[in-house]
């Protein structure tokens, strides 16, 4: 186990549960085992301990993962580590991928560097969440869908995201409502480009009218477009 400040690691994490909200957290992890309901700023600043002590590397060789916040405090690290090699990089985050096992896990995750990182890498990063995408396994399909609706809704990845979003074939709940989510993000952008994709239905029923629901929550569609959105609902 990692010592930080000479004390191991789990300890510091279980001594923030003073802060949580644990029942709360449980409700919204049905399934989920070993939930402490940490605050995710806590969290973060954990994470921040370790990346300034520059002792990471040794963390990420274990970092722990029975309790969720674990899992996310893994993914925190990594979202504020220095990227000198890409690919080492990359290596150490499908580590984290396979270790997530709620939404909370993969949401918690961001790039180190953010979107300047992925603008100086999108022909690698692209084909990697792309990957994901089609992968067998739940959270790691939602991975490469929640990555890319933050990362690569913009006008040179729009029409093969939209295309990729519809060749999940994936029944999860929560890569569906990933991809409800994402398909909502790029209507907000490009509207008209998704719209017309919207009306080809090339989604499954649930994540047409999830997405077209999602749209409609938005402040940023006027009352008239929410109509047309809603006609275009289907049953099933």
């Amino acid at each position: 186990m990692f010592i930080l400040d000479q004390h191991p690691l789990r300890d510091l994490l279980l001594a923030l549960r003073p802060n949580a909200n644990t029942a709360f957290t449980q409700s919204l992890h049905p399934g989920i085992d070993n939930v402490l309901g940490l605050r995710v700023p806590d969290l973060r600043a954990l994470a921040r301990r370790i990346v300034k002590s520059g002792r990471w590397p040794d963390y990420l060789s274990d970092p722990g993962h029975e309790y969720m916040e674990e899992r996310m405090l893994h993914g925190l690290v990594l979202s504020l580590i220095p990227v000198d090699d890409v690919e080492a990089y990359l290596a150490r985050v499908s580590t984290f991928v396979r270790q997530i096992n709620s939404w909370s896990v993969c949401d918690v995750f961001a790039f180190s560097g953010g979107k300047h990182f992925v603008a100086a890498h999108a022909d690698r990063l692209w084909p990697y969440l792309c990957t994901w995408m089609e992968s067998p396994h739940e959270y790691e399909v939602r991975f490469g869908v929640v990555m890319t609706l933050q990362y690569f809704i913009d006008e040179t990845h729009l029409l093969p995201l939209l295309e990729r979003y519809a060749a999940i074939v994936h029944e999860g709940y929560y890569v569906r409502m990933a991809v409800a989510w994402g398909v909502s993000y790029a209507y907000i952008a490009f509207p008209e480009v998704t719209l017309a994709f919207l009306r080809q239905e090339r989604l499954p029923a649930w994540t047409h009218n999830k997405a077209i629901q999602k749209i409609c929550e938005s402040r940023q569609v006027d009352k008239a477009d929410k109509e047309a959105l809603r006609a275009l609902k289907r049953e099933g």
